[in-house]
């Protein structure tokens, strides 16, 4: 049995219009599709794990309406640990605006909603049933003293946390040194150092500035160039296969999932990261977030 995941984040509905080209201030562009799919980088992240033969917790609140509802019932179908996400009576579930365009770029508006009403205290007693080698992936769509928290708690008890920066925000010092890994991308990366990020020198830079705040292990995620890895003693770029992407929406949250299942079967990093890439570059040939999250029969071929 592989180690237990436990994803801690948020759950969106999202609405997604996908058109030609995405519009700029005040212009209107007619002629797109929509549909609508189940979202939240939180959510997106255990619904990967969990189609990679991941063991996975999820904890998250969502509202007590249609779309919280459906939420909860489509990781039970995923086969999600389920028992740690709370219904908020008070807010509704949260929910994310999507344009994505001809060439797979995309531009999101999120409406928190219960998302933003997780509390430090009420994700205690999913890490008090974590197993003792379980991995904790967190997010940044839930509130920071709530992630802070997460991270110190899982850190006291031992467990590896994995933090997946994501939407850029600066964080506090005392964060970093209780993290096993972080997962920026290149913007996000910039954020936290100040380091400019758009070759691997930037990259390898940004990452020594990163194990200076106190962590472990940095991925550098450089979406179509791969994913740059530094431990503090050694650096690689593990190469991402070239396909052409009709949608970028999730590819993150997909190599977050896919390599904290690795990482929960005992898969040293680079192999880990290999197996991420491999994945996220899968999802970026589909359209929508959870609706593009292969299967391991898909990743292994």
């Amino acid at each position: 049995m592989p180690g237990q995941i436990l994803v801690v984040g948020s759950s969106n509905t999202d609405m997604v219009v996908q058109t030609t080209k995405l519009p700029a201030p005040g212009e209107t562009v007619l002629g797109g599709t929509f549909f609508m799919n189940p979202g939240g980088k939180g959510a997106n992240q255990a619904v990967a794990a969990a189609r990679l033969t991941g063991n996975v917790t999820f904890v998250a609140k969502v509202g007590t309406d249609i779309f919280g509802e459906q939420a909860v019932a489509g990781f039970r179908q995923e086969g999600i640990n389920t028992t740690y996400i709370q219904s908020d009576p008070d807010h509704p579930s949260g929910v994310a605006l999507i344009n994505v365009d001809a060439a797979g770029e995309n531009c999101i508006t999120v409406a928190p909603g219960a998302n933003a009403q997780l509390r430090p205290a009420e994700t205690n007693p999913a890490l008090a049933s974590a197993e003792t080698d379980a991995l904790v992936l967190v997010q940044l769509e839930i509130p920071l003293d709530t992630v802070v928290h997460i991270i110190g708690e899982a850190a006291t008890r031992g467990l590896r946390v994995i933090l997946n920066p994501a939407p850029a925000q600066p964080l506090p010092d005392e964060l970093f040194p209780n993290l096993f890994l972080i997962t920026p991308n290149e913007t996000e990366a910039e954020l936290l150092t100040g380091i400019r990020v758009d070759d691997l020198s930037g990259a390898g830079q940004a990452a020594q500035k990163l194990h200076a705040m106190g962590v472990s292990n940095v991925i550098i995620t450089l979406g179509s160039k791969g994913a740059y890895l530094s431990t503090g003693t050694q650096s690689q770029l593990i190469a991402t296969p070239p396909v052409k992407a009709v949608d970028t929406t999730a590819a993150g949250d997909c190599f977050n999932g896919a390599l904290a299942v690795a990482l929960a079967e005992g898969q040293p990093l680079p192999d880990a990261i290999a197996f991420a890439c491999k994945a996220a570059s899968i999802s970026v040939t589909r359209m929508g977030a959870q609706a593009s999250m292969p299967r391991r029969n898909e990743v292994n071929e």
